[in-house]
């Protein structure tokens, strides 16, 4: 079991499927979290650069699918 390193609220989280540089959100304090260490298991506050990183991913796709939704089949 791992704790949230702000507000201390147990993280519901398979520990053994977590890797390096993953992120998380902390249920009770909403908080961005990101995985500095496996061995041992070291959760910390996302930096704003991973945050942004997520949510450039994000956008991605997005653009993606609208790319796909504008082929016109005639």
């Amino acid at each position: 079991m791992v704790d949230c390193p702000l507000c201390d609220a147990a993280l519901d989280v398979e520990e053994d499927e977590l890797d390096e540089g993953d992120t998380l959100i902390c249920e009770e304090c909403g908080a961005t979290l990101s995985v500095a260490g496996t061995d041992p298991l070291d959760i910390e506050e996302a930096d704003e650069e991973e945050i942004d990183d997520e949510d450039d991913d994000f956008d991605e796709d997005e653009d993606e699918e609208e790319e796909e939704e504008e082929v016109d089949w005639r």
